[in-house]
């Protein structure tokens, strides 16, 4: 079974000390394919490093995580701009709107947000999209910009079931990872009323580690726990959860 994690932080400082350790340990689990986010131009060598460490498993992405659009936001979207124009990146992410730690860049954050969408566009990507306190908001963008050319994954997808079909509606495919698992997840209560081939899986690496190792660091391994819950869910073999998630994967990423 090949598993596929669309949302992870394996660059991370979580994961200095054990980083091979941790990759080995997802390839030898059957998580074969890491899609890494990015989050600003400072973290950026730390991604490149890791991807050329493991090119046949490690698959990148490029934007500005809307927590760190700043004062200096700009600059920041000029580095997005200068990398996919410079190299292959296999999405534009992770983008989008957070009003749960600072809501005084919130209109930076829109303009950012809409402006990555519309290099996405240029360069016919996906978006990752993070959205936390901010549905609404979130919501609002991604309907002006619906159409063909937008497409991509609602990451950690919290939302209700009508959310879940408006994201659906704008292109996205749905992020599930650790919440599924959780007892006051919500999302497991209507998740499997939701088309398969709408779901992906990620692990948000190192945040958002799986029942039984909530509280503890995450890592891609644990994407076959979240996988176990789906088969649950579905009531499907867990080689069918891994088949259809790492297809849908790959409709998005286009490899």
């Amino acid at each position: 079974m090949i598993f596929t994690d669309t949302h992870s932080h394996i660059y991370s400082d979580a994961f200095a000390e054990d980083q091979h350790q941790m990759l080995s340990r997802a390839i030898e689990t059957g998580v074969q394919r890491i899609f890494v986010p990015a989050i600003d131009s400072e973290t950026a060598k730390d991604m490149y490093a890791v991807e050329k460490a493991y090119p046949d498993n490690v698959f990148l992405m490029m934007g500005l995580h809307p927590t760190h659009v700043k004062e200096n936001y700009k600059e920041e979207l000029a580095f997005v701009a200068a990398e996919l124009a410079r190299r292959k990146f296999y999405a534009v992410g992770e983008i989008g709107m957070d009003l749960y730690w600072d809501k005084s860049f919130q209109k930076e954050q829109q303009e950012a947000f809409e402006y990555q969408i519309n290099l996405a566009k240029k360069y016919k990507l996906p978006i990752n999209i993070h959205c936390r306190e901010a549905f609404d908001e979130t919501f609002e963008v991604l309907e002006r910009f619906k159409g063909e050319e937008l497409f991509g994954i609602f990451h950690c997808f919290t939302g209700s079931k009508k959310q879940a079909e408006q994201a659906i509606d704008c292109g996205m495919k749905l992020g599930i990872g650790g919440v599924a698992t959780f007892k006051n997840g919500k999302i497991d209560r209507f998740l499997n009323e939701i088309p398969l081939e709408n779901i992906v899986l990620e692990t948000d690496a190192p945040y958002l580690a799986p029942t039984p190792f909530r509280g503890k660091r995450n890592e891609p391994a644990y994407i076959v726990t979240i996988a176990e819950k789906l088969a649950t869910l579905y009531g499907m073999p867990l080689s069918e959860i891994a088949r259809i998630t790492t297809q849908n994967s790959k409709q998005v990423f286009g490899v």
